[in-house]
C-alpha cells in the first residue's frame, strides 16, 4: 500500500517551526522538564502581553522604537542613494571619496556609539544618527554596484539614440540598477531595525521596546524579556515582509525580483 504524503499548505509552512518550538516550550514547563527560572511558562508571557497591550505600555514603547527606526532609515537611505549614485556615476568622485568610504565601512557599527554619544548625548538624536549609519552603508554599496554594473552595451545604445543625460538615467541606468538599489534599501530597513535595539541597549535614555527588555532583565522578569523578544521578532518579520512586497511590486516588470528568492 502506497504511503500517503502529508501535504502542508504553502501559506502555513513558515509557521511549522514556530509552532513546534512553542509546543516544546509549553511541554517543557508543563511537565517539569526544566526548573530554570530563565524559562517561564508561555501562559505567563501571555498574561504579560495582555497587560502590556491593555495598559498602553507596548504601544508607547513600540511607537518610540519605530519612530526612531523609520526616521533613521529615511535619512540614511536617502543619503546612501545620493552618495552611492555619485560614486557610481563619477569616476572622479570614486577616486577622491571611494577610498575614505571603503575605510569607514570597515569600522564596526557599534564602534560609533561612544563618538555619537559625545556628539549628540544619550537621547533620540544619537539613536537616530546611529540608525542612519546602519542604513547608509548597505544603500551606498548596492547603489554603487548597481550603477557600475550597467552593461556597456546599454550605454552604447543610449549614445546611438542620442539620449541626453536625463533620458539615459531615466530609461537605462536606473531601470538596470534598480534590483541592486532595492536590495540595498531592503537591507537598510532590516539593519536599521536591528540597530534600533542595539541603540536602545547602549543608549538607554528614553522609551523603546529595547528599554522594556532592559527593565525585564534588571528586575529578572523573564516573562517581560521573552515578550520583548517575541515583539522584536514579529516586527522584524513584518518589516521584511512589507519590504519584500514593495520590492516585488516595484520590480514586477523585470519578472522575479530578488525579494522572491
Amino acid at each position: 500500500m502506497a504511503r500517503r504524503l502529508v501535504i502542508v499548505p504553502k501559506a502555513v509552512r513558515g509557521w511549522v517551526l514556530p509552532a513546534l518550538l512553542l509546543a516544546a516550550w509549553w511541554l517543557a514547563t508543563r511537565w517539569g522538564w526544566t526548573t530554570s527560572p530563565l524559562l517561564v511558562p508561555p501562559e505567563k508571557v501571555w498574561v504579560t502581553a495582555v497587560e502590556q497591550v491593555s495598559s498602553g505600555k507596548l504601544s508607547a514603547a513600540l511607537g518610540a522604537s519605530l519612530r526612531r527606526d523609520l526616521i533613521g532609515f529615511a535619512i540614511g537611505s536617502t543619503a546612501g542613494l545620493l552618495f552611492g549614485a555619485l560614486l557610481g556615476a563619477s569616476r572622479l568622485a570614486d577616486r577622491l571619496l571611494g577610498p575614505s568610504f571603503h575605510t569607514l565601512k570597515q569600522i564596526s557599527l557599534f564602534a560609533w556609539i561612544p563618538l555619537l554619544s559625545v556628539w549628540f548625548g544619550l537621547g533620540d538624536a544619537a539613536k537616530v544618527a546611529f540608525l542612519s549609519l546602519a542604513a547608509f552603508f548597505p544603500v551606498v554599496l548596492n547603489t554603487y554596484e548597481g550603477i557600475r554594473s550597467v552593461p556597456a552595451d546599454l550605454l552604447e545604445v543610449a549614445r546611438v539614440l542620442k539620449f541626453n543625460r536625463r533620458q539615459t538615467w531615466r530609461l537605462l541606468i536606473l531601470p538596470s540598477a534598480s534590483p541592486s538599489i532595492f536590495a540595498g534599501i531592503h537591507l537598510a530597513l532590516i539593519y536599521a531595525w536591528l540597530a534600533t535595539l542595539g541603540a536602545e541597549y547602549l543608549l538607554v535614555s528614553g522609551q523603546g521596546i529595547g528599554n522594556t527588555m532592559i527593565d525585564g532583565r534588571e528586575h529578572f522578569w523573564m516573562d517581560l524579556v521573552l515578550f520583548g523578544v517575541i515583539v522584536v521578532g514579529a516586527v522584524g518579520f513584518a518589516l521584511n515582509w512589507i519590504a519584500s512586497r514593495i520590492e516585488a511590486r516595484a520590480l514586477a516588470w523585470r519578472g522575479r525580483s530578488v525579494a522572491q528568492f
